[in-house]
């Protein structure tokens, strides 16, 4: 399982200036992050704005990170959609083009119940031969799955892990008691969830600073805690600037001072004004981003 351990940048969408996917941005994405040492990426995930996405380009987003970075990368396909026939076909279509494994956020507004919850994730896992990686984010997806209930959906072996991205770290802690994989999700307390149990991380400011995140992962195995607060404080002064401006936005103005052209985020997100722009060159700078 070592794969999974690591620093897996949970991939943005850039667009060209007509709204369509931009291709060579996206493979400049993949192979910037490849050159700094990341283990793996999620594709489609929140930060790919993945349900404001048409089906066909969830699939062209998978078929362009596989064909630059399968055999270099571990690859994780988020196939989560409240239709469970959709999230079924792009399983499918992910083990078609050689994904390593799937990941899904619990289907909801509906408030779904548990016994319909498993049935999601049953027929998913049972459409293909490719492992399941759970993802809950209780704030984002309104899903609050208890603690009983998710020990009970671990007990199924084609459940390798789950992407945590949640502040409570007991929970981490208890998934990962239960011998799997443990995404830690906030990129803000990443060392935190390391010290809990949490085998690597899967974060949207991965994107544009995976350097740092690598950083802190190889300082806490070295057991230099102290050296990797110090960069978790300078990642974190940046993650305060990007929630204040919109994180999304602010991770693609990041990488379009870097030459890759994203062309901001779809609608209903607001756009950057100048005001947000100098403020994000300030925090950039101070906290040594090398864009």
């Amino acid at each position: 399982m070592d794969k999974y351990k690591g620093i897996f940048p949970a991939l943005v969408t850039p667009y060209t200036n007509k709204g369509e996917i931009h291709e060579a941005s996206l493979r400049k994405i993949v192979r910037m992050n490849l050159e700094k040492g990341v283990k793996g990426f999620y594709v489609n995930g929140s930060t790919a704005e993945t349900f404001l996405l048409h089906m066909e380009e969830r699939k062209r987003l998978i078929d362009i990170v596989t064909d630059e970075a399968k055999g270099k990368a571990t690859i994780i396909y988020h196939v989560g959609s409240i239709r469970t026939d959709d999230s079924v076909e792009m399983a499918q279509y992910g083990e078609k083009v050689g994904v390593d494994a799937i990941s899904a956020i619990p289907p909801f507004y509906y408030q779904f119940g548990f016994e319909e919850i498993t049935k999601y994730y049953q027929t998913i896992i049972e459409s293909v031969k490719v492992p399941m990686i759970l993802y809950n984010f209780p704030t984002n997806s309104g899903v609050k799955i208890s603690m009983d209930h998710f020990y009970q959906l671990l007990e199924n072996e084609r459940i390798i892990g789950v992407k945590h991205t949640s502040m409570n770290l007991f929970e981490l802690e208890r998934f990962k008691n239960k011998g799997k994989i443990l995404f830690n999700g906030h990129d803000e307390i990443f060392l935190a969830g390391l010290t809990m149990g949490a085998d690597g991380g899967i974060g949207s400011t991965y994107n544009l600073m995976s350097e740092k995140f690598i950083q802190i992962y190889n300082l806490y195995y070295e057991n230099k805690l102290k050296e990797a607060r110090k960069i978790q404080i300078e990642a974190n002064n940046v993650i305060e600037a990007l929630i204040k401006v919109g994180v999304n936005q602010g991770i693609k103005y990041g990488l379009e001072k870097m030459g890759i052209s994203c062309n901001g985020c779809r609608e209903p997100f607001k756009r950057l004004n100048e005001d947000d722009m100098r403020y994000l060159d300030q925090i950039f700078k101070e906290n040594h981003l090398n864009l």
